[in-house]
């Protein structure tokens, strides 16, 4: 007896064959976010022993202002009590009338000790506001290492010691001393949403378990630079050797910032934090790392159509950045991925969608709840516990009519102001 196979039968078998290897694949990359999660962040080291300042390394912590951000007290103050010898802090506004201004009073006079520079102005050297309020600080600074803070982000005591012990690595004769020197220590961010905006919960939710457990997966494989720059630290000596064309060059040591090299070339990027990343990694051959510490980020008021058109915003640069992996980002969410691997399960094994589909998002729940508690320190609070979970399913929900609606534009709106992205994430103004 001759059993003929057809060449459709043959496509649908070698598809569904590739739908579950897919699948396993991108299990095993979220169980390694789960994992990295638990090991760094549920058993935190301790900071740098205390030091003389003469011993410690200067770090100078640059934070832009722009009004008053949601906990902006408490964010700024975080700076000021951090646990380390030899810091200052420089706080920059673009006007001198500019609301942040009474908070910094505040905490100057509540804090008279720590040494606090107040810069009001900014230098445009590119379309991206975040840069053109920092230039003056950057140039300012009297240390080389260079800690930036968005405004909305907190930290705690204990950071910035384990951010430079990071940084600076380990001693010369160290076994783990010929791996390529850390060039940027950056913090996974810890969403906090304090008010019942449904676009600030659906955004807590994605932060603290999908994108942490991604995040973190791909900085523990380290194959690319994968940043996000709220809370990132640097040397300033490194940034004015590189100019965001990401190809391996460099300038003599101490070489004068011009505009084609250090912060001011990153202002023609919408996401220039990736873009500094990115040519610290494949410019100067170096890496990042990340501390056991997260960035506490304060979400204020943020409706669902807010939250849906910053996902359309940054979909849209990260598709001019890095085309192929922003194509495939619809197959490592959650019900596209699901969908596929129950329909290669029933075509291979019978197993039916309804009892897979089922099982596969209770786990999928789990995993993603672990790495919140691991981040957070604790599970999700009780009596927020079902907000949450709702939150969390409206966001894989969207996940892909959001990316649909993004991939087919190039214009994103941005602080008041329409830009059109152009290639490599730059960006200019729309008409």
């Amino acid at each position: 007896m001759t059993v003929t196979t057809s060449k459709g039968d043959v496509i649908l078998f070698a598809l569904s064959v590739i739908g579950l290897i897919w699948y396993v694949v991108l299990w095993s990359i979220g169980i390694l976010g789960c994992r990295t999660a638990r090991r760094r962040y549920l058993r935190p080291w301790s900071p740098l022993a205390p030091v003389p300042a003469s011993s410690a390394p200067g770090v100078s912590i640059l934070r832009p202002l722009k009004g008053l951000d949601t906990n902006l007290y408490e964010n700024l103050e975080s700076t000021f009590v951090q646990e380390y010898p030899n810091f200052e802090i420089l706080l920059s506004v673009a006007y001198e009338h500019d609301q942040a201004l009474s908070v910094v009073r505040e905490l100057t006079e509540k804090y008279p000790d720590v040494d606090v520079k107040v810069v009001i102005g900014e230098d445009v050297v590119g379309v991206n506001p975040k840069v053109n309020n920092l230039i003056r600080s950057y140039r300012q600074a009297a240390n080389d290492i260079l800690w930036v803070i968005d405004s909305n982000v907190a930290v705690d005591s204990g950071t910035l010691a384990r951010s430079v012990d990071v940084l600076v690595g380990p001693p010369p004769n160290s076994q783990s001393s010929h791996r390529k020197r850390v060039a940027l220590v950056h913090h996974v961010p810890l969403a906090n949403a304090n008010e019942a905006w449904l676009g600030a919960r659906v955004e807590e939710a994605f932060l603290n378990t999908n994108h942490a457990k991604m995040y973190l997966a791909i900085n523990t494989v380290a194959i690319e630079s994968c940043v996000v720059g709220k809370s990132n630290l640097y040397r300033r000596s490194d940034i004015d050797r590189v100019n965001g064309l990401l190809k391996p060059k460099s300038t003599p040591d101490g070489a004068s910032q011009t505009a084609d090299f250090g912060l001011a070339a990153f202002g023609r990027f919408l996401a220039e934090d990736n873009m500094i990343a990115s040519s610290l990694w494949h410019e100067l051959g170096l890496r990042h790392d990340l501390s056991c510490d997260v960035a506490h980020n304060a979400v204020g008021k943020m409706t669902l159509s807010d939250y849906i058109w910053r996902r359309v915003r940054w979909i849209r640069v990260r598709k001019h950045m890095v085309l192929a992996a922003t194509i495939l980002e619809p197959l490592t969410e959650n019900f596209v991925a699901s969908s596929i691997a129950a329909w290669s399960l029933w075509y291979l094994t019978g197993v039916p969608a309804w009892l897979f589909l089922p099982t596969h998002h209770i786990i999928w729940l789990s995993v993603d709840m672990d790495v919140y508690a691991s981040l957070a320190g604790h599970p999700v609070v009780a009596d927020k516990r079902l907000s949450f979970i709702g939150a969390w399913a409206l966001r894989e929900l969207l996940a892909f009519p959001i990316w649909a609606l993004a991939i087919c534009g190039n214009e994103v709106v941005w602080r008041g102001g329409k830009y059109q992205v152009l290639r490599a994430g730059e960006v200019k103004k729309a008409n």
